[in-house]
């Protein structure tokens, strides 16, 4: 009996290895070829799994998922043909700022629910690393999104936020309206819950600023729902404790990070009207004229809250008898700045058109006044903030798309350089330079040589490679433009003044070469942008597609019935 089980166990197994090589040589019938799948195990019946390329978590470790990708292969068993496995998942549009959402993969066991806090250190240590405009997201946001699927799992990453969030990491308050912006609304008894949770007063932002992490984090948990809020959600939430709460934390006894965070909170509940009258009410005004003084701060944490407070005061909460910033400000020596009328929705300018900053969690853009076309230009850029900026050269066909994740670099016509990822940005694809992150007060230089067709970018003076990728696509026509991710701030040079680090080579600057008119000059605050526009008459006979020159061709329908081709 034993030797007749051992015979037939060799037999077997020798079928198999003939039926496994004649099966790969492509010269079995079908019907054998699926008995070989069923011998050899091969198949795809069963419990067997189907195995993508490696896994991602693993290259997400190394910054760029792009070289697996493009040797991964598949095979549609329909036609028989060989279709690149990047190339097919690249077909599907993505967001280059945020990454999208994508399920478990079919090799990938369920994912448990982790110790949060350990999620949340894991993708802000990974976020620097999300370059690719085609990178799927880390593990990590992956599991936080499916956790806050629900109510409990919701309040137990935002939780987790306020908690270990540190202080001092450049990108964490981005981190957290990455991830709150990502999650799924909140629902009524969620927002209620954590209201409760919370017990927001005067007195517990006394006791907070014992834990400056913690009282900041608080604060921009609370900006970030507020914009992601609407109506009744948003009015429910700015309940009088969570007032108290955001105004106490504007006290001179608050770290200067709460100040600011808590004045973008105020900010953000205020895009409610019922919001904008309660904060309003509070006198709010009078803390951010003392405030407001900061903008000039050689303490680039202070003059944020100072550009915030003299934003908000010229913007949301005007204060009686206080002159606008744009009547007082000194503009006789500036020929260039940034062009107010070609900047994305939200980003925020100084009155002085040097300074901009983006407290959205949209990627805003904006270009300068003043295009050059030939010879050799220079400007320099003060860091405010050392977050992810990307500052360069574009030209007019250059695409501003804020809410898709698309700004300078992101396309042929432009390039940028982007200190805080230590990249180079152009047509959407990024490669590391050798600088190291830049900080506050760092000085960064923008030499454009259009003979040479050359860029050449400086920290501090010291020079990388120049970058030529651009002129293939661009030789005319280029303008300084930046773009900007959630609470970034720098400020620009156009010449004006004394640069801090000129090239070692002859170059002119826009300033002396640019000229603006007074009412040119003049950058309006929202309020009065849009009173002015209300006050513009449209002709009956313009086109109202351009809405400038009169109307010379009317479209009609074409009458045709069903399908008209």
């Amino acid at each position: 009996m034993i030797v007749a089980a051992w015979i037939t166990f060799c037999a077997c197994r020798s079928l198999a290895r003939v039926l496994l090589f004649l099966s790969s040589s492509n010269s079995l019938p079908p019907f054998w070829e699926t008995l070989a799948s069923v011998v050899t195990g091969t198949g795809t019946m069963g419990n067997s799994c189907v195995c993508r390329e490696d896994s991602d978590l693993e290259d997400h470790h190394h910054g760029s998922l792009r070289a697996t990708r493009g040797q991964a292969r598949r095979v549609d068993h329909s036609t028989g043909i060989g279709v690149d496995a990047g190339e097919a998942r690249s077909s599907r549009p993505r967001d280059p700022v945020r990454p999208p959402r994508r399920g478990r993969g079919p090799h990938e066991p369920r994912r448990k629910k982790q110790n949060v806090d350990g999620l949340v250190l894991d993708t802000l240590a990974v976020i620097r690393t999300l370059v690719d405009n085609d990178q799927e997201p880390p593990y990590s946001m992956i599991t936080l999104h499916e956790m806050a699927e629900t109510d409990d799992g919701w309040l137990e990453v935002v939780q987790s936020l306020i908690r270990v969030i540190p202080l001092d990491d450049p990108l964490g308050p981005a981190v957290i309206t990455l991830l709150l912006d990502e999650c799924p609304l909140p629902t009524k008894d969620a927002l209620q819950k954590l209201s409760d949770m919370l017990s927001l007063s005067s007195a517990v932002a006394r006791q907070d600023a014992l834990n400056p992490a913690k009282h900041r984090n608080t604060t921009a948990v609370l900006g970030c729902l507020a914009e992601k809020l609407a109506g009744p959600a948003s009015i429910g939430l700015l309940s009088p404790g969570t007032l108290e709460y955001l105004l106490e934390s504007l006290s001179s006894e608050a770290h200067p990070t709460v100040m600011l965070f808590a004045l973008i909170a105020l900010e953000k509940f205020s895009q409610t009207s019922e919001n904008k009258l309660t904060v309003s009410e509070s006198c709010i005004s009078k803390r951010l004229a003392v405030l407001e003084s900061w903008a000039e701060q050689p303490d680039y944490l202070k003059r944020q809250v100072g550009f915030c407070s003299q934003w908000s005061l010229d913007n949301l909460f005007l204060k009686d008898g206080r002159q606008f910033t744009y009547e007082k400000v000194n503009l006789a020596n500036i020929n260039a700045m940034l062009n107010s009328n070609d900047v994305s929705e939200y980003l925020k300018i100084s009155p002085s058109g040097l300074e901009a900053r983006c407290d959205a969690s949209s990627f805003e853009s904006v270009r300068c006044t003043f295009c050059v076309d030939s010879g050799v230009w220079y400007y320099e850029v003060t860091v405010i903030t050392s977050g992810v900026m990307q500052i360069g050269w574009a030209t007019k066909d250059s695409k501003f798309l804020n809410h898709e994740g698309y700004g300078i670099g992101d396309d042929e016509y432009s390039c940028a350089y982007d200190g805080c990822r230590q990249l180079i940005w152009y047509n959407a694809r990024s490669k590391p330079h050798s600088h190291p992150c830049w900080k506050e007060g760092d000085a960064i230089g923008f030499l454009l040589d259009l003979s040479k067709k050359q860029m050449i970018f400086y920290l501090n003076g010291h020079q990388l490679p120049p970058e030529k990728q651009v002129f293939s696509s661009a030789t005319s026509g280029f303008f300084a433009a930046a773009s900007f991710m959630s609470y970034q701030q720098c400020e620009f040079n156009f010449g004006a003044k004394p640069f801090r680090h000129p090239p070692p080579v002859k170059f002119s600057t826009f300033n002396d070469f640019a000229s603006l008119m007074p009412s040119e000059k003049i950058i309006l605050p929202r309020h009065r942008r849009l009173a002015l526009l209300k006050q513009v008459s449209i002709r009956d006979n313009c086109c109202t597609l351009c809405c400038d020159v009169m109307a010379d061709t009317e479209l009609r329908p074409c009458g045709h019935g069903y399908v008209c081709i």
